[in-house]
C-alpha cells in the first residue's frame, strides 16, 4: 500500500486510534427518537385516527351505489284515468375491460351488432374508453333483452329502466309534456311536477377487490321509494272533446293553429287545454318545437274585442257610466291623436250594453278615455293582464301590459278594444272568472281540488258591476249580437267575440286571430270555455263565425257530459239570423 504523505501513513497505522464517544451517543439517541416516534404514531393512528383509517380503507374497497328501480309516479286525470305511466324495459350495457379479456371479442361484437342493430365500428369505439359500465342500447323490446340474456356473452348485461307511455298521445301531449330517457320530466306538467313524480333511488353498499370486482352481496342502506301519483284537474273526456273540436275547426278554416281552454269557473280547475297542431309523445323522432308548444299558455296574442267587457267594467266601477248610459259613437269613426278608429257597423249612438253587444270600438274608446291612464291600468292589472296565472305550468308567458306612464291617448284608446295588449288564452279565460264569480277571480290550478278545499278568490269588482257585465255578455249570443253561433240550446250563455289583426315586423297585417270566451249556464256559471284560432283562411275570420261554433260544440257537449241542468226554456232553437259581424 502506498501513502501520499507520511502523516497519512501514521494516521492509518496508529494502533491507538478510536472513535469519539459522543458519536455513539448521538446515534443511540436518534435511534431512540425514531423508535419513540414510530410508537407514538402507531398509537395515534390505531387509537385516535382509527375511524379515519377505516374510512380510507372503505373508500378503496367499499362503495355506495344507487339502485335505479324506483318508478316515476303516474299522472292521472280527475277521474283516475291514466295520462302518463312508466313501463319497465331493459337496457343493454357492456364492460369494456371484460370484453377485451375475452378471446371471442369479434364474435361477441357480431352477435351484438346483429341483435341490436349497432355497427361494429360503434362498439369498437365504445370499448376504447376502458370503462366497466357503458350503456349501448337503451329501452329495448322485451324479446331483444331476452335474446341478449340467452346469449350469455362475457362482459354484456342488461339493466332495468323505465320508459314513459302516454295513452292519449297527441290529445294531451302539449299539456302533459314528456320525459327524457332517464325518466326525468323535461316538458309540460312532467317538468312542472318533477319533484312530486320523481321517485327516490335506493342506496346499497358493495365490497370490491382491487380490480373492482364485487366480492360480497350488496347491503341495502336506503330503501328506494317510487314517485307519487298525481291527480290532475283535467277531465280526459272533455280534453278529447276540446282537442277534436279545435283540430277540426283549424283544418276546416285552413288555420295555422288553434287552442281551447275549459275551466271550472268556481274552483279555477283546468278541465281541458287543447292545442293543434300536436304531436305523439310516444314517438318523438320527427317532432318540431312548433308542434310541442302549448299555445294556450306559452303563446301571446292580442285579444281584440274580448277585452271590451273589462273596459266597460272599469268605467262602470269608477261611476262614469251605467249599462243604460248612451254614448255618442260618432257614426262609427273617432279620431285620436290624428288616427282614426272605426266600427264595423257605424251607429250614431249606443248604450253601454249595446257597445258590448255590437262590439263598438268607438264606444269602448270613449269609456277608456273617461278614466285616468293609471286607473285604467290598475283595473287591467287586477284582472290579471300582464302577469302569469301562477298555475304552475313551466314556460308560461305573462303577457304584455305596458306601464301607464308610457301611454299616449291613442295607446289607451286601442287597448280598450284589445290592441296594444297581449295575453295568453289561459290568462284570458281566467280573467272571465271575475264575471262568473260575482266580481271575484279564481286562482288557476292543474291539480284536482278536494271537495273540502276552499277556493281563495280575489275580489276585483263589486258584485253589482260583475252582474251587469254578465247580463251584457248574454246579449252577444242573442239575436243582433256578434256570436249567435255560440248559443247553446237550453242554456243561457254569456260571452264575447274577438277578432284581432296580427303584427309582423312591427306592423298590423291582414292576418287574424279569431277568438271567443264565454260561460254557461249564465244564471249560475259552471264552465268557462275560451277558443282561439290562429290565422283562419278562406274568407271567414271573424270570431263569431270561426271561434263561436267551436265554443258551442265544446260547451254544449261538456254541459251534457257533466249533467249540468239547463237554465233556460227554449221552444225554438236559435238561428244565425240577424248576426252582427264584428
Amino acid at each position: 500500500m502506498r501513502y501520499n504523505t507520511q502523516k497519512q501513513k501514521e494516521y492509518v497505522t496508529n494502533k491507538n486510534y478510536t472513535l469519539p464517544a459522543w458519536r455513539a451517543r448521538v446515534v443511540v439517541i436518534f435511534l431512540l427518537i425514531g423508535f419513540l416516534s414510530l410508537t407514538v404514531r402507531a398509537i395515534y393512528l390505531q387509537g385516535v385516527k382509527d375511524d379515519y383509517l377505516k374510512q380510507q380503507g372503505e373508500m378503496r374497497y367499499i362503495k355506495e351505489i344507487e339502485t335505479r328501480n324506483a318508478h316515476r309516479g303516474m299522472i292521472l286525470d280527475r277521474n283516475g284515468k291514466i295520462l302518463a305511466i312508466s313501463t319497465p324495459l331493459e337496457s343493454v350495457w357492456i364492460n369494456a375491460v371484460e370484453i377485451k379479456k375475452n378471446k371471442n371479442t369479434e364474435k361477441t361484437f357480431a352477435e351484438l351488432s346483429n341483435t341490436l342493430g349497432i355497427k361494429n365500428n360503434e362498439l369498437l369505439n365504445k370499448i376504447k374508453t376502458n370503462r366497466k359500465f357503458i350503456l349501448i342500447k337503451r329501452q329495448v323490446l322485451p324479446e331483444i333483452s331476452e335474446k341478449i340474456a340467452s346469449m350469455k356473452l362475457i362482459g354484456v348485461g342488461t339493466i332495468m329502466e323505465y320508459k314513459r307511455y302516454y295513452p292519449l298521445a297527441e290529445v294531451t301531449a302539449p299539456i302533459i309534456g314528456f320525459t327524457n330517457k332517464n325518466d326525468e320530466g323535461i316538458e309540460g306538467l312532467e317538468l312542472g311536477l318533477q319533484s312530486e313524480l320523481d321517485g327516490t333511488f335506493g342506496i346499497s353498499k358493495i365490497t370490491q377487490d382491487r380490480r373492482g370486482r364485487i366480492i360480497d352481496s350488496p347491503i341495502e342502506i336506503q330503501k328506494e321509494t317510487p314517485g307519487k301519483d298525481v291527480l290532475l284537474s283535467i277531465d280526459n273526456q272533455i280534453q278529447n272533446l276540446a282537442y277534436e273540436t279545435i283540430k277540426n275547426t283549424a283544418i276546416e278554416h285552413h288555420a295555422k293553429a288553434g287552442a281551447a281552454v275549459v275551466l271550472d269557473s268556481s274552483t279555477g280547475e283546468v278541465l281541458a287545454i287543447a292545442n293543434w297542431p300536436s304531436y305523439n309523445p310516444n314517438n318523438r323522432e320527427n317532432i318540431t318545437t312548433k308542434e310541442m308548444r302549448n299555445r294556450a299558455i306559452t303563446d301571446l296574442f292580442e285579444p281584440g274585442s274580448t277585452i271590451k267587457p273589462f273596459t266597460a267594467a272599469s268605467a262602470i266601477e269608477e261611476g262614469n257610466f251605467t249599462p243604460e248610459t248612451i254614448i255618442n259613437t260618432e257614426n262609427g269613426v273617432i279620431t285620436i291623436s290624428g288616427k282614426n278608429i272605426h266600427d264595423t257597423h257605424p251607429e250614431k249612438s249606443l248604450t253601454v250594453s249595446q257597445v258590448i253587444q255590437k262590439s263598438s270600438n268607438v264606444g269602448a274608446t270613449k269609456m277608456a278615455l273617461s278614466m285616468k291612464p293609471q286607473i285604467f291600468w290598475e283595473y287591467l292589472n287586477k284582472f290579471g293582464f300582464g302577469q302569469k296565472t301562477e298555475g304552475g305550468f313551466p314556460g308560461e308567458a305573462k303577457g304584455i301590459l305596458r306601464n301607464w306612464q308610457k301611454w299616449y291617448p291613442i295607446d289607451q284608446a286601442t287597448m280598450s278594444y284589445g290592441n296594444g295588449i297581449s295575453v295568453n288564452l289561459l290568462q284570458l279565460a281566467r280573467a272571465y272568472t271575475v264575471f262568473a264569480n260575482d266580481g271575484r277571480i279564481s286562482p288557476i290550478t292543474f291539480i284536482k281540488k278536494e271537495e273540502s278545499e276552499q277556493t281563495k278568490y280575489i275580489r276585483t269588482l263589486s258584485q253589482k258591476t260583475s252582474s251587469q257585465i254578465k247580463t251584457m255578455l248574454e246579449t252577444v249570443v242573442q239575436s243582433g249580437g256578434t256570436a249567435t253561433t255560440a248559443s247553446v240550446y237550453g242554456y243561457k250563455v254569456a260571452g264575447k267575440t274577438g277578432t284581432a289583426h296580427k303584427i309582423e315586423n312591427g306592423k298590423y297585417v291582414n292576418k287574424y286571430v279569431s277568438s271567443f270566451v264565454g260561460m254557461a249556464p249564465a244564471s249560475r256559471p259552471r264552465l268557462i270555455v275560451a277558443v282561439m284560432i290562429d290565422e283562419p283562411q278562406g274568407g271567414s275570420y271573424y270570431g263569431g263565425l270561426v271561434a263561436g261554433p267551436a265554443f258551442n260544440t265544446i260547451m254544449s257537449n261538456s254541459l251534457m257530459y257533466l249533467k249540468i241542468e239547463p237554465d233556460q226554456q227554449i221552444t225554438e232553437h236559435n238561428t244565425n239570423s240577424n248576426l252582427s259581424i264584428e
